[in-house]
Protein backbone atom coordinates (compact mmCIF):
# COMPACT_ATOMS: atom_id res chain seq x y z
CA UNK A 1 0.00 0.00 0.00
CA UNK A 2 1.09 3.77 -0.75
CA UNK A 3 1.49 5.52 2.35
CA UNK A 4 0.36 9.11 2.57
CA UNK A 5 0.96 11.84 4.75
CA UNK A 6 -0.74 15.11 5.63
CA UNK A 7 1.14 19.03 5.45
CA UNK A 8 -0.67 21.56 7.49
CA UNK A 9 0.67 25.19 6.87
CA UNK A 10 -0.53 28.05 9.18
CA UNK A 11 0.07 31.40 7.34
CA UNK A 12 -0.62 34.56 8.13
CA UNK A 13 -4.49 34.93 6.82
CA UNK A 14 -5.45 30.46 6.40
CA UNK A 15 -4.86 26.86 7.16
CA UNK A 16 -3.87 24.86 4.39
CA UNK A 17 -3.86 21.19 4.05
CA UNK A 18 -2.29 18.88 1.44
CA UNK A 19 -2.08 14.90 1.11
CA UNK A 20 1.02 13.87 -0.15
CA UNK A 21 1.75 9.92 -1.58
CA UNK A 22 5.22 9.70 -0.62
CA UNK A 23 6.03 7.33 -2.87
CA UNK A 24 5.60 10.20 -5.92
CA UNK A 25 5.33 13.60 -4.23
CA UNK A 26 1.55 13.30 -5.69
CA UNK A 27 -0.57 15.66 -4.15
CA UNK A 28 -3.69 13.71 -3.84
CA UNK A 29 -6.46 16.46 -1.87
CA UNK A 30 -5.86 20.17 -0.59
CA UNK A 31 -8.39 22.17 1.20
CA UNK A 32 -7.54 26.18 3.15
CA UNK A 33 -10.08 27.30 5.83
CA UNK A 34 -9.64 31.19 6.52
CA UNK A 35 -9.20 32.03 10.40
CA UNK A 36 -13.23 33.34 11.23
CA UNK A 37 -11.78 35.58 14.26
CA UNK A 38 -9.05 37.44 12.51
CA UNK A 39 -10.76 37.52 9.50
CA UNK A 40 -13.03 39.84 10.84
CA UNK A 41 -10.16 41.75 12.45
CA UNK A 42 -10.88 40.60 15.50
CA UNK A 43 -7.94 41.87 18.50
CA UNK A 44 -5.94 43.51 15.96
CA UNK A 45 -4.81 47.69 15.87
CA UNK A 46 -2.83 48.54 12.98
CA UNK A 47 -2.06 51.71 14.57
CA UNK A 48 -0.39 50.23 17.32
CA UNK A 49 1.43 47.27 15.30
CA UNK A 50 -0.48 45.08 17.44
CA UNK A 51 -1.68 42.21 15.30
CA UNK A 52 -3.00 39.02 17.82
CA UNK A 53 -4.73 35.32 17.04
CA UNK A 54 -7.16 33.43 18.92
CA UNK A 55 -5.68 30.17 19.62
CA UNK A 56 -10.05 29.21 18.65
CA UNK A 57 -8.94 30.04 15.35
CA UNK A 58 -5.92 27.39 14.81
CA UNK A 59 -8.65 24.58 16.42
CA UNK A 60 -11.26 25.61 14.05
CA UNK A 61 -8.96 26.39 10.84
CA UNK A 62 -7.36 22.85 11.81
CA UNK A 63 -10.51 20.65 11.91
CA UNK A 64 -11.59 22.08 9.14
CA UNK A 65 -8.86 21.64 6.36
CA UNK A 66 -8.30 18.00 8.04
CA UNK A 67 -11.94 17.00 7.29
CA UNK A 68 -11.83 18.90 4.06
CA UNK A 69 -9.16 16.82 2.54
CA UNK A 70 -10.47 13.87 4.05
CA UNK A 71 -13.95 14.35 2.52
CA UNK A 72 -11.62 14.14 -0.94
CA UNK A 73 -10.22 10.68 -0.45
CA UNK A 74 -11.60 7.26 -0.57
CA UNK A 75 -11.90 5.08 2.78
CA UNK A 76 -9.09 3.29 1.51
CA UNK A 77 -6.67 6.68 1.18
CA UNK A 78 -7.66 7.53 4.51
CA UNK A 79 -6.57 4.25 6.09
CA UNK A 80 -3.07 4.83 4.19
CA UNK A 81 -2.43 8.01 6.11
CA UNK A 82 0.73 7.55 8.41
CA UNK A 83 1.88 10.67 9.53
CA UNK A 84 0.94 14.27 9.29
CA UNK A 85 3.60 17.91 10.01
CA UNK A 86 3.03 21.10 10.97
CA UNK A 87 4.54 24.25 10.31
CA UNK A 88 3.59 28.12 11.50
CA UNK A 89 4.28 31.92 10.96
CA UNK A 90 6.80 32.84 13.41
CA UNK A 91 7.86 34.11 15.97
CA UNK A 92 4.37 33.79 17.50
CA UNK A 93 4.62 32.81 21.48
CA UNK A 94 1.39 32.56 23.81
CA UNK A 95 1.23 32.73 26.97
CA UNK A 96 0.26 29.22 28.90
CA UNK A 97 -0.92 28.70 32.36
CA UNK A 98 0.45 25.21 34.27
CA UNK A 99 -0.86 22.86 32.19
CA UNK A 100 -0.02 24.28 29.01
CA UNK A 101 -2.71 26.06 28.30
CA UNK A 102 -2.86 29.16 25.78
CA UNK A 103 -4.74 31.85 28.43
CA UNK A 104 -7.19 32.48 25.85
CA UNK A 105 -8.63 28.94 25.76
CA UNK A 106 -9.66 29.98 29.85
CA UNK A 107 -13.09 31.84 29.80
CA UNK A 108 -11.42 34.47 31.63
CA UNK A 109 -9.08 35.76 29.55
CA UNK A 110 -11.58 34.71 26.07
CA UNK A 111 -11.38 38.75 24.59
CA UNK A 112 -7.82 39.52 26.11
CA UNK A 113 -5.32 40.28 22.92
CA UNK A 114 -2.38 39.60 25.43
CA UNK A 115 -3.62 36.24 26.07
CA UNK A 116 -3.84 35.08 22.21
CA UNK A 117 -1.00 34.76 20.07
CA UNK A 118 1.29 37.35 18.92
CA UNK A 119 1.47 37.28 15.37
CA UNK A 120 5.28 37.38 14.19
CA UNK A 121 4.32 41.16 12.48
CA UNK A 122 3.18 41.87 16.03
CA UNK A 123 5.73 45.11 16.35
CA UNK A 124 4.48 45.92 20.16
CA UNK A 125 7.62 44.93 22.00
CA UNK A 126 10.09 47.49 20.51
CA UNK A 127 10.82 48.58 23.35
CA UNK A 128 11.28 45.40 25.34
CA UNK A 129 13.81 44.15 21.79
CA UNK A 130 16.13 47.05 22.71
CA UNK A 131 16.44 46.44 26.37
CA UNK A 132 17.05 42.52 25.86
CA UNK A 133 19.95 43.67 22.84
CA UNK A 134 21.56 46.31 25.21
CA UNK A 135 21.80 44.44 28.08
CA UNK A 136 22.91 41.24 26.03
CA UNK A 137 25.78 42.83 24.38
CA UNK A 138 27.14 43.83 27.71
CA UNK A 139 26.72 40.61 29.09
CA UNK A 140 29.48 37.97 29.56
CA UNK A 141 27.72 35.72 26.92
CA UNK A 142 26.08 38.11 23.94
CA UNK A 143 22.72 35.88 23.38
CA UNK A 144 22.40 37.69 20.44
CA UNK A 145 25.36 36.48 18.98
CA UNK A 146 23.40 33.76 16.54
CA UNK A 147 20.45 35.72 15.80
CA UNK A 148 23.04 38.19 14.07
CA UNK A 149 23.57 40.12 16.49
CA UNK A 150 20.10 41.87 16.98
CA UNK A 151 17.28 40.76 19.00
CA UNK A 152 13.97 41.55 17.38
CA UNK A 153 10.86 42.97 18.46
CA UNK A 154 8.98 40.01 16.09
CA UNK A 155 10.44 37.56 18.41
CA UNK A 156 9.69 35.51 21.28
CA UNK A 157 11.36 36.59 24.57
CA UNK A 158 10.48 40.19 23.94
CA UNK A 159 6.88 40.02 22.98
CA UNK A 160 6.54 37.68 26.98
CA UNK A 161 8.14 40.62 28.20
CA UNK A 162 6.12 42.93 27.13
CA UNK A 163 2.61 41.30 27.83
CA UNK A 164 3.17 40.48 31.55
CA UNK A 165 4.65 43.91 31.85
CA UNK A 166 1.56 45.88 30.13
CA UNK A 167 -1.20 43.35 31.80
CA UNK A 168 -1.04 42.22 35.45
CA UNK A 169 -3.78 39.84 35.34
CA UNK A 170 -1.81 37.65 32.23
CA UNK A 171 0.96 38.15 34.30
CA UNK A 172 -0.35 36.67 37.42
CA UNK A 173 -2.00 33.52 35.55
CA UNK A 174 1.14 32.84 33.13
CA UNK A 175 3.40 30.24 33.77
CA UNK A 176 5.07 29.75 30.63
CA UNK A 177 5.33 30.95 26.92
CA UNK A 178 4.97 28.16 24.22
CA UNK A 179 5.53 29.48 20.06
CA UNK A 180 2.45 28.06 18.11
CA UNK A 181 4.70 25.75 15.87
CA UNK A 182 5.42 24.08 19.18
CA UNK A 183 1.97 24.03 20.41
CA UNK A 184 0.05 22.68 17.77
CA UNK A 185 2.27 19.22 17.75
CA UNK A 186 1.67 19.38 21.74
CA UNK A 187 -2.08 19.47 21.69
CA UNK A 188 -2.58 16.39 19.07
CA UNK A 189 0.09 14.32 21.08
CA UNK A 190 -1.13 15.38 24.17
CA UNK A 191 2.19 16.65 25.99
CA UNK A 192 1.11 19.62 27.06
CA UNK A 193 2.93 20.19 30.15
CA UNK A 194 5.77 23.01 29.26
CA UNK A 195 8.56 21.64 30.57
CA UNK A 196 7.63 17.97 28.02
CA UNK A 197 6.85 19.77 24.91
CA UNK A 198 9.22 18.94 22.66
CA UNK A 199 10.88 22.43 21.20
CA UNK A 200 11.72 23.52 17.40
CA UNK A 201 15.64 23.81 16.86
CA UNK A 202 14.21 25.99 14.15
CA UNK A 203 11.85 28.17 16.43
CA UNK A 204 13.96 28.09 19.43
CA UNK A 205 17.48 28.52 17.35
CA UNK A 206 16.82 31.88 14.85
CA UNK A 207 13.65 33.33 17.61
CA UNK A 208 14.47 32.31 20.86
CA UNK A 209 18.27 33.04 21.61
CA UNK A 210 18.74 28.73 22.11
CA UNK A 211 22.00 27.29 21.32
CA UNK A 212 24.08 24.27 22.72
CA UNK A 213 27.18 26.63 23.25
CA UNK A 214 25.58 28.09 26.41
CA UNK A 215 23.65 24.99 27.65
CA UNK A 216 20.13 25.88 25.69
CA UNK A 217 17.82 29.42 26.59
CA UNK A 218 19.66 32.53 27.55
CA UNK A 219 20.50 32.27 31.52
CA UNK A 220 17.95 32.33 34.16
CA UNK A 221 20.62 34.94 35.64
CA UNK A 222 20.38 36.88 32.51
CA UNK A 223 16.12 36.71 31.96
CA UNK A 224 15.93 37.53 35.79
CA UNK A 225 17.47 40.90 35.31
CA UNK A 226 14.55 41.79 32.33
CA UNK A 227 12.36 40.55 34.25
CA UNK A 228 12.04 37.55 37.16
CA UNK A 229 8.73 36.17 35.27
CA UNK A 230 11.00 35.08 32.54
CA UNK A 231 13.36 33.09 34.47
CA UNK A 232 10.71 31.15 35.95
CA UNK A 233 9.57 30.41 32.07
CA UNK A 234 12.83 29.74 30.85
CA UNK A 235 13.06 27.13 34.00
CA UNK A 236 9.77 25.09 32.56
CA UNK A 237 11.10 25.08 28.72
CA UNK A 238 13.67 21.96 28.44
CA UNK A 239 17.27 22.73 27.39
CA UNK A 240 16.98 20.01 24.50
CA UNK A 241 15.50 21.05 21.14
CA UNK A 242 14.24 18.47 18.51
CA UNK A 243 14.82 18.63 14.49
CA UNK A 244 11.50 19.00 12.07
CA UNK A 245 12.45 15.53 10.90
CA UNK A 246 12.05 14.06 14.59
CA UNK A 247 8.49 12.67 16.07
CA UNK A 248 6.37 14.80 18.58
CA UNK A 249 4.24 11.33 19.27
CA UNK A 250 0.98 10.04 18.12
CA UNK A 251 -2.33 11.13 17.91
CA UNK A 252 -4.10 11.15 21.51
CA UNK A 253 -7.21 9.24 20.98
CA UNK A 254 -9.70 12.71 21.52
CA UNK A 255 -7.82 13.99 18.41
CA UNK A 256 -7.78 10.63 16.59
CA UNK A 257 -12.26 11.04 17.20
CA UNK A 258 -12.26 14.99 16.29
CA UNK A 259 -10.18 14.87 13.10
CA UNK A 260 -11.24 11.34 11.90
CA UNK A 261 -7.85 9.73 11.66
CA UNK A 262 -6.20 6.35 12.57
CA UNK A 263 -4.38 6.81 16.93
CA UNK A 264 -1.06 5.78 14.91
CA UNK A 265 -0.68 8.49 12.83
CA UNK A 266 2.96 9.67 13.75
CA UNK A 267 3.19 13.62 14.00
CA UNK A 268 6.38 15.20 13.80
CA UNK A 269 8.19 17.95 15.73
CA UNK A 270 6.86 21.67 14.53
CA UNK A 271 8.89 24.25 12.31
CA UNK A 272 8.38 27.35 11.08
CA UNK A 273 6.87 28.16 7.50
CA UNK A 274 9.29 29.58 6.05
CA UNK A 275 12.09 26.87 6.64
CA UNK A 276 9.51 24.27 5.74
CA UNK A 277 8.91 26.18 2.78
CA UNK A 278 12.63 25.60 2.02
CA UNK A 279 12.46 22.00 2.50
CA UNK A 280 9.44 21.80 -0.04
CA UNK A 281 11.12 24.23 -2.42
CA UNK A 282 13.74 21.55 -2.63
CA UNK A 283 16.80 23.83 -1.25
CA UNK A 284 20.45 23.12 -1.75
CA UNK A 285 23.72 24.64 -0.29
CA UNK A 286 24.33 28.00 -1.52
CA UNK A 287 20.87 28.19 -3.32
CA UNK A 288 18.67 31.04 -1.54
CA UNK A 289 15.07 30.09 -1.32
CA UNK A 290 12.57 33.26 -1.11
CA UNK A 291 9.21 32.55 0.38
CA UNK A 292 7.61 35.58 -0.74
CA UNK A 293 4.23 36.34 0.45
CA UNK A 294 2.88 39.30 2.65
CA UNK A 295 6.94 39.72 4.07
CA UNK A 296 9.86 37.41 2.74
CA UNK A 297 12.01 34.70 4.49
CA UNK A 298 15.06 34.14 2.90
CA UNK A 299 16.40 30.54 3.87
CA UNK A 300 20.09 29.28 2.77
CA UNK A 301 21.81 26.41 4.22
CA UNK A 302 25.90 25.43 4.00
CA UNK A 303 27.85 22.65 5.28
CA UNK A 304 29.10 23.21 8.97
CA UNK A 305 32.54 22.10 7.86
CA UNK A 306 31.83 25.43 5.15
CA UNK A 307 30.94 27.47 8.10
CA UNK A 308 33.31 26.43 11.24
CA UNK A 309 33.27 29.36 13.78
CA UNK A 310 31.92 32.00 11.83
CA UNK A 311 29.25 34.00 12.83
CA UNK A 312 27.69 36.53 10.02
CA UNK A 313 25.87 39.81 12.15
CA UNK A 314 22.56 41.44 10.83
CA UNK A 315 20.52 38.50 9.97
CA UNK A 316 17.88 36.37 11.58
CA UNK A 317 20.12 33.49 12.68
CA UNK A 318 22.61 30.57 12.06
CA UNK A 319 21.56 27.46 13.37
CA UNK A 320 22.63 23.94 13.20
CA UNK A 321 20.06 21.82 12.06
CA UNK A 322 17.03 24.21 11.57
CA UNK A 323 16.15 23.37 8.11
CA UNK A 324 18.17 20.24 7.34
CA UNK A 325 19.89 18.27 10.01
CA UNK A 326 24.10 18.39 9.38
CA UNK A 327 23.71 21.96 7.56
CA UNK A 328 23.85 25.18 9.38
CA UNK A 329 20.58 27.04 7.90
CA UNK A 330 20.55 30.69 7.84
CA UNK A 331 17.69 32.95 8.08
CA UNK A 332 16.75 36.80 6.53
CA UNK A 333 14.11 38.52 5.13
CA UNK A 334 11.87 41.56 4.65
CA UNK A 335 9.36 43.06 6.95
CA UNK A 336 7.29 43.29 4.36
CA UNK A 337 6.82 42.96 0.64
CA UNK A 338 3.41 41.68 -0.91
CA UNK A 339 2.25 43.66 2.20
CA UNK A 340 3.62 46.96 0.45
CA UNK A 341 1.44 46.30 -2.44
CA UNK A 342 -1.76 45.61 -0.52
CA UNK A 343 -1.26 49.13 1.37
CA UNK A 344 -1.08 51.16 -1.71
CA UNK A 345 -4.05 49.05 -3.08
CA UNK A 346 -6.15 49.67 0.32
CA UNK A 347 -4.83 53.23 -0.28
CA UNK A 348 -6.50 53.54 -3.61
CA UNK A 349 -9.46 51.70 -2.87
CA UNK A 350 -10.10 53.71 0.32
CA UNK A 351 -12.89 56.04 -1.75
CA UNK A 352 -15.13 53.20 -2.89
CA UNK A 353 -16.74 53.47 1.09
CA UNK A 354 -17.80 56.73 -0.43
CA UNK A 355 -20.21 55.29 -2.72
CA UNK A 356 -24.20 55.01 -1.56
CA UNK A 357 -25.46 51.95 0.63
CA UNK A 358 -26.58 50.49 -2.38
CA UNK A 359 -23.76 49.81 -4.31
CA UNK A 360 -23.30 46.18 -3.62
CA UNK A 361 -20.49 44.81 -1.36
CA UNK A 362 -19.37 42.60 -4.11
CA UNK A 363 -18.67 45.05 -6.85
CA UNK A 364 -16.97 47.05 -4.50
CA UNK A 365 -14.85 43.99 -3.79
CA UNK A 366 -14.60 43.04 -7.32
CA UNK A 367 -13.15 46.84 -8.49
CA UNK A 368 -10.39 46.20 -5.49
CA UNK A 369 -9.78 42.84 -6.93
CA UNK A 370 -8.98 44.33 -10.19
CA UNK A 371 -6.80 47.07 -8.92
CA UNK A 372 -2.99 45.49 -8.71
CA UNK A 373 -3.51 43.77 -12.02
CA UNK A 374 -4.35 46.61 -13.35
CA UNK A 375 -1.67 48.62 -12.09
CA UNK A 376 0.55 45.68 -12.89
CA UNK A 377 -0.43 45.63 -16.77
CA UNK A 378 0.54 49.65 -16.79
CA UNK A 379 3.48 49.78 -14.74
CA UNK A 380 5.12 46.84 -16.94
CA UNK A 381 4.89 49.14 -20.33
CA UNK A 382 6.58 51.68 -18.40
CA UNK A 383 10.55 52.60 -19.26
CA UNK A 384 13.51 51.83 -16.77
CA UNK A 385 15.37 55.10 -16.08
CA UNK A 386 17.97 56.37 -13.49
CA UNK A 387 15.53 59.37 -12.82
CA UNK A 388 12.80 56.83 -11.98
CA UNK A 389 10.88 57.46 -8.74
CA UNK A 390 12.74 55.50 -5.76
CA UNK A 391 10.89 54.24 -2.65
CA UNK A 392 11.82 52.46 0.69
CA UNK A 393 10.80 49.29 1.31
CA UNK A 394 10.52 49.54 5.08
CA UNK A 395 6.99 50.01 5.76
CA UNK A 396 6.51 47.58 8.30
CA UNK A 397 10.58 48.17 9.61
CA UNK A 398 13.38 46.28 8.22
CA UNK A 399 13.88 42.80 9.60
CA UNK A 400 17.54 42.16 7.67
CA UNK A 401 20.16 43.39 7.48
CA UNK A 402 20.04 44.64 10.84
CA UNK A 403 16.24 44.49 12.05
CA UNK A 404 14.93 47.34 13.28
CA UNK A 405 11.26 48.02 13.70
CA UNK A 406 11.61 51.55 14.24
CA UNK A 407 12.33 52.36 10.60
CA UNK A 408 9.72 54.10 8.00
CA UNK A 409 9.59 53.92 4.63
CA UNK A 410 9.40 56.50 1.88
CA UNK A 411 9.21 57.45 -2.09
CA UNK A 412 11.47 60.21 -3.23
CA UNK A 413 10.78 61.67 -6.72
CA UNK A 414 7.51 62.77 -6.61
CA UNK A 415 5.44 65.30 -8.73
CA UNK A 416 2.13 66.57 -9.62
CA UNK A 417 2.21 64.01 -13.30
CA UNK A 418 3.09 61.05 -10.99
CA UNK A 419 0.58 58.28 -11.97
CA UNK A 420 -0.19 55.09 -9.71
CA UNK A 421 1.19 52.92 -12.18
CA UNK A 422 4.88 54.99 -11.83
CA UNK A 423 4.06 54.94 -7.90
CA UNK A 424 3.24 51.20 -7.83
CA UNK A 425 6.39 50.40 -9.87
CA UNK A 426 8.18 52.14 -7.78
CA UNK A 427 7.17 50.24 -4.74
CA UNK A 428 7.83 46.85 -6.49
CA UNK A 429 11.36 47.94 -7.43
CA UNK A 430 11.56 48.64 -3.43
CA UNK A 431 11.01 45.36 -2.67
CA UNK A 432 13.23 43.95 -5.04
CA UNK A 433 16.42 46.58 -3.79
CA UNK A 434 15.42 45.16 -0.31
CA UNK A 435 16.21 41.56 -1.70
CA UNK A 436 19.24 42.77 -3.18
CA UNK A 437 20.69 44.16 -0.31
CA UNK A 438 20.03 40.93 1.62
CA UNK A 439 21.77 38.66 -0.87
CA UNK A 440 24.67 41.33 -0.83
CA UNK A 441 25.30 40.91 2.78
CA UNK A 442 25.54 37.46 3.45
CA UNK A 443 28.11 37.65 0.47
CA UNK A 444 30.24 40.42 2.00
CA UNK A 445 30.47 38.08 4.66
CA UNK A 446 31.44 35.20 2.77
CA UNK A 447 28.16 33.49 1.85
CA UNK A 448 28.10 33.14 -2.11
CA UNK A 449 24.83 32.64 -3.56
CA UNK A 450 24.42 30.62 -6.54
CA UNK A 451 20.95 30.64 -7.56
CA UNK A 452 17.40 31.89 -5.87
CA UNK A 453 14.48 29.59 -5.72
CA UNK A 454 11.11 31.52 -5.61
CA UNK A 455 8.26 30.09 -3.67
CA UNK A 456 4.99 31.81 -2.29
CA UNK A 457 1.84 33.13 -4.02
CA UNK A 458 3.66 35.98 -5.45
CA UNK A 459 6.55 33.96 -7.43
CA UNK A 460 3.30 32.03 -8.78
CA UNK A 461 1.12 34.86 -9.66
CA UNK A 462 3.06 37.86 -10.44
CA UNK A 463 5.73 37.19 -13.54
CA UNK A 464 6.11 40.86 -13.59
CA UNK A 465 7.42 41.06 -9.93
CA UNK A 466 9.71 38.07 -10.27
CA UNK A 467 11.60 39.53 -13.69
CA UNK A 468 11.78 42.66 -11.87
CA UNK A 469 13.58 40.59 -8.52
CA UNK A 470 15.94 39.30 -11.14
CA UNK A 471 16.64 41.95 -12.69
CA UNK A 472 17.59 43.54 -9.64
CA UNK A 473 19.31 40.88 -8.07
CA UNK A 474 21.22 40.09 -11.00
CA UNK A 475 20.51 36.34 -10.61
CA UNK A 476 18.32 33.93 -12.01
CA UNK A 477 15.58 32.97 -10.54
CA UNK A 478 13.53 29.60 -10.64
CA UNK A 479 9.63 29.06 -9.17
CA UNK A 480 9.23 25.75 -7.08
CA UNK A 481 6.51 23.75 -8.77
CA UNK A 482 4.91 23.24 -4.80
CA UNK A 483 1.99 25.29 -5.05
CA UNK A 484 1.98 24.95 -1.12
CA UNK A 485 5.86 24.52 -0.19
CA UNK A 486 5.42 25.11 3.35
CA UNK A 487 2.91 22.08 3.44
CA UNK A 488 4.78 20.04 1.23
CA UNK A 489 7.88 20.85 3.45
CA UNK A 490 6.12 19.20 6.76
CA UNK A 491 4.67 16.52 4.82
CA UNK A 492 8.49 15.73 4.15
CA UNK A 493 9.03 16.07 7.54
CA UNK A 494 6.63 14.12 8.54
CA UNK A 495 7.67 10.95 5.76
CA UNK A 496 10.79 10.97 7.84
CA UNK A 497 9.57 11.17 10.95
CA UNK A 498 7.26 7.94 10.40
CA UNK A 499 10.37 6.24 9.11
CA UNK A 500 9.42 6.06 5.39
CA UNK A 501 12.68 8.07 4.16
CA UNK A 502 15.73 8.17 6.18
CA UNK A 503 16.28 11.52 5.72
CA UNK A 504 15.07 15.14 4.47
CA UNK A 505 17.14 14.72 1.38
CA UNK A 506 16.11 11.42 0.63
CA UNK A 507 12.48 12.10 1.01
CA UNK A 508 13.22 15.22 -1.25
CA UNK A 509 14.47 13.27 -4.01
CA UNK A 510 11.43 11.35 -3.95
CA UNK A 511 8.76 14.01 -2.99
CA UNK A 512 10.12 16.89 -4.60
CA UNK A 513 8.18 18.80 -7.59
CA UNK A 514 10.64 20.48 -9.54
CA UNK A 515 10.24 24.24 -10.76
CA UNK A 516 7.87 25.77 -13.48
CA UNK A 517 10.22 28.50 -15.10
CA UNK A 518 12.79 30.50 -14.13
CA UNK A 519 13.50 34.13 -15.02
CA UNK A 520 16.73 35.65 -16.10
CA UNK A 521 18.18 39.34 -15.66
CA UNK A 522 17.81 41.50 -18.66
CA UNK A 523 21.08 43.19 -19.98
CA UNK A 524 19.46 45.73 -20.74
CA UNK A 525 18.73 46.69 -17.66
CA UNK A 526 21.48 46.15 -15.81
CA UNK A 527 23.17 49.86 -15.47
CA UNK A 528 19.82 51.55 -14.70
CA UNK A 529 18.86 49.01 -11.72
CA UNK A 530 22.44 49.66 -10.58
CA UNK A 531 22.46 53.62 -10.31
CA UNK A 532 18.63 53.55 -9.20
CA UNK A 533 19.81 50.90 -6.29
CA UNK A 534 22.65 53.50 -5.21
CA UNK A 535 19.33 56.16 -4.92
CA UNK A 536 18.00 53.46 -2.60
CA UNK A 537 20.29 52.57 -0.53
CA UNK A 538 21.23 56.65 0.08
CA UNK A 539 17.67 57.49 0.66
CA UNK A 540 17.71 54.56 3.30
CA UNK A 541 20.18 56.40 4.76
CA UNK A 542 18.13 59.45 4.71
CA UNK A 543 15.36 57.82 6.26
CA UNK A 544 17.19 56.23 9.33
CA UNK A 545 18.58 59.36 10.26
CA UNK A 546 15.11 60.79 10.49
CA UNK A 547 14.57 58.49 13.06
Amino acid sequence: MDKLVIGIDYGTDSCRAIVVDTTSGKEIADHTAFYPRWKKGLYCDASKNQYRQHPQDYIDSLEEVVHGVLSKLTSDEQQQIVAMGIDTTGSTPCLTDENGMPLALLPQYADDPDAMFILWKDHTSIQEANEINELSHRWQTDFTSRSGGIYSSEWFWAKALHVIRTNKDIRKDAYSVIEHCDWMPALLTGNLKPEKVKRSRCAAGHKCMWAEEWGGYPSPDFLLVLDPLLGDFARHLSKKTCTSDMSAGKLTKEWSDRLGLPQSVEISVGILDAHAGAIGAEIKPYAMVKIIGTSTCDIVVIPKEDVKDKLIPGISGQIDGSVIPGFIGFEAGQSAFGDVYAWFRDVLSWTLDLLPDNVKKDDKENVIGRILPKLTEAAEKLPVNALDLVANDWLNGRRTPYADQKLKGGITGLTLGTTPAQLYKSLVEATAFGSRAIMEHLEKEGVKITEVIGVGGISLKSPYVMQTLSDIMEIPIKVAAAQQAGAMGVAICAAVAAGIFEDIISAQNIMGKGYLSEYHPRPENREVYRKLYQRYNEFGLFLDKEI
